[in-house]
């Protein structure tokens, strides 16, 4: 089996950066929408309104990229289950799925909370018509357990997810549009962790333990 950890620090970096520009670039616009409205004399209770839901949606972004791809605190430092659960709902909140949050609030390893958050991504890009996510934690205290399960209409895997999972040398380049499920198994590589996913009609199971 191939090594497919084989991107630069340097290369990694941009291309996350490259991906949260991608993420926040809709709300920024909207937002410079609803100023343009206003700057046109347009209706100010729509404009504002756009202006309001978009500089929400943007902080939701960032906060939750914050956690998911930045550094968040100094080497080795623990980070609260309960503020990542606060991001993700903030940034599901603008996303077509509900989520639903099950475990107790926990200090854990920032790499492993990392990791957490970006399998609510790639659960996220499971089903793109929208359904439910249900995040569980277990046995914070000792050894953590992370259970999503996605359910919803037009349910599938991303293919580029698992080409990566499976260990096989990538088919094409890693791009801005597929580091983060790179950059999601390098997480749990990192974190000693090992992610499973049981796919069927009717939902989909990614497992990090």
């Amino acid at each position: 089996m191939a090594d497919i950890f084989t991107l630069s620090a340097t290369d990694l970096g941009a291309l996350l950066c490259s991906r949260v520009c991608h993420d926040i670039i809709s709300p920024v616009g909207a937002i410079n929408n609803g100023l343009e409205l206003l700057d046109e004399g347009g209706a100010d209770d729509d404009a504002m309104a756009l202006i309001r839901a978009s500089a929400r949606n943007a902080s939701a972004r960032l906060q939750f990229a914050r956690i998911a791809f930045g550094a968040a605190g100094s080497a080795g430092m623990q980070i609260d289950t309960g503020d990542a659960e606060a991001v993700a709902k903030a940034f599901i909140a603008n996303e077509k799925p509900e989520l639903e949050w099950i475990g107790v609030r926990a200090l854990l390893p920032k790499n492993k909370v990392k990791l957490l958050l970006n399998l609510i991504l790639v659960a996220n890009s499971t089903i793109p018509r929208g359904g439910k996510i249900t995040v569980r934690l277990d046995d914070t205290d000792a050894n953590p357990k992370f259970t999503l399960t996605s359910t919803g209409k037009m349910i599938r895997v991303p293919p580029k997810f698992l080409e990566l999972h499976g260990g096989n040398t990538p088919s094409e380049p890693i791009d801005a549009h597929s580091v983060q499920a790179y950059y999601t198994l390098l997480l749990a590589r990192e974190s000693g962790m090992t992610i499973d996913i049981r796919a069927t009609g009717e939902d989909v199971v990614l497992t990090a333990s």
